[in-house]
């Protein structure tokens, strides 16, 4: 699988708590889908199954899943997580995206 998506310190603490709450077996999927407004959008769930082809990135006590496609879209990006004036959120920042939205969660290539 190609890409190399990695995950910044203070993103795996946010994961680390947020999977802590969730219970065992509990892992972030992150994943690539058509829609926002700028063609693309980052989308974050809480998910319990592994597939055989997702790509895994396990950082302290975090553990994080992109499926192949979107393992695509994310090539060489870094997930962080930011808490800034418009709120506490996780920011993808993906050398991929020609352009992205305003708020930072929808993207075009």
């Amino acid at each position: 699988m190609t890409g190399n998506v990695t995950i910044s310190e203070r993103a795996a603490k946010r994961i680390g708590e947020i999977l802590k709450s969730e219970g065992a077996g509990a892992m972030l999927r992150i994943s690539v889908e058509g829609g926002g407004c700028s063609g693309f959008q980052y989308k974050f769930d809480i998910a319990r199954d592994q597939a055989d082809d997702d790509l895994v990135i396990a950082r302290d006590s975090a553990v994080v899943l992109v499926d192949p496609t979107s393992v695509n879209f994310l090539s060489g990006s870094e997930v962080d997580f930011v808490d800034d004036l418009i709120g506490a959120s996780f920011r993808v920042n993906n050398p991929n995206a020609t352009a992205s939205c305003g708020c930072g969660t929808s993207f075009s290539i």
